[in-house]
């Protein structure tokens, strides 16, 4: 059994802040289609902002860093959970918006409009003193490069997909790509360990091409997918800080998102640390 560390793990993730506008439906609307009977509500979201509460819920001291306008739901969740917001650059504009919608066997579609997120500037990026700093690709390629300067361990989750390794290569490049099939195809991760998604399939650990570790996640009724991967990146790069081997530290993101996939919402959805034990362990 691995000896967790006395003194949590310090993460800074470097990303976006949404708030999420979601509906939720029978079945996802064909081109054209109108559906009604629908349920709506406001939540804060984001891939960054998800990510780093998930971090604190499993355990790890986090610093946020992003930007925001005048809608403070973004933040309400990461306050809460005692995120350090010091990070945050604050504007007159509007605040990130995610239009999603899930119907009832948890799939979902996503339209994200960055507005506050897009404006974020290099030299806002500050990620002080932290053990690993987690980016994404929701916000300016140049802060990405920012926040990977300051990393001592860097994890991209490469998501949105783009391809931004040839045309806006990191240097040096990412500790951790954390990406599914899709996100896959679409980078070129040179030397980086890489975590592949493969849905209820789990996820494997690949370095320099060549697989390491593989994982399946428990079982579990699908509810919201929304939130799962920002479990799973944030699940494992505590793991991995932590001290877990390879293999253990993927199989605890496997159980992360697939606890995230099980409930409704993005940041409500996040497991603890003693929720991903006790579904480990039963």
């Amino acid at each position: 059994m691995v000896s967790v560390p006395d003194v949590a793990v310090r993460i800074t993730v470097v990303g976006s802040a949404n708030v999420d506008h979601v509906a939720r439906c029978e079945h996802l609307p064909r081109p054209g289609e109108t559906l009604t009977d629908a349920t709506f509500e406001r939540v804060p979201g984001g891939k960054g902002a998800n990510q780093a509460l998930a971090a604190a819920r499993l355990g790890a001291q986090v610093r946020f860093v992003g930007r925001v306008g005048r809608d403070d739901l973004a933040l309400s969740s990461l306050s809460e959970a005692g995120v350090e917001l010091t990070g945050v650059v604050r504007d007159d504009g509007e605040t990130g918006v995610a239009l999603i919608l899930v119907d009832r066997e948890g799939e979902n579609v996503i339209v994200v409009a960055p507005e506050a997120n897009r404006r974020l500037r290099p030299e806002e990026v500050d990620v002080g003193e932290a053990d690993a700093v987690i980016s994404q690709l929701e916000i300016p390629l140049e802060a990405v490069r920012a926040a990977r300067s300051q990393a001592r361990f860097f994890c991209l989750n490469a998501a949105p997909a783009r391809e931004w390794d040839t045309a806006h290569p990191l240097d040096p490049e990412p500790d951790l790509v954390v990406v599914n099939r899709y996100e896959y195809e679409r980078i070129e991760p040179g030397g980086a360990l890489v975590a592949l998604t493969l849905g209820v399939e789990g996820a494997v650990l690949l370095e320099r091409g060549q697989e390491v570790a593989r994982a399946r996640p428990p079982s579990v009724t699908a509810v919201d997918g929304t939130a799962a991967g920002d479990a799973f990146c944030a699940a494992l790069v505590v793991s991995l800080l932590e001290g877990r081997e390879r293999d253990a530290a993927l199989a605890r993101a496997c159980a992360a998102g697939a606890l995230a996939a099980s409930r409704a919402g993005a940041q409500p959805s996040l497991p603890t640390a003693a929720e991903v034990d006790a579904l480990l362990s039963g």
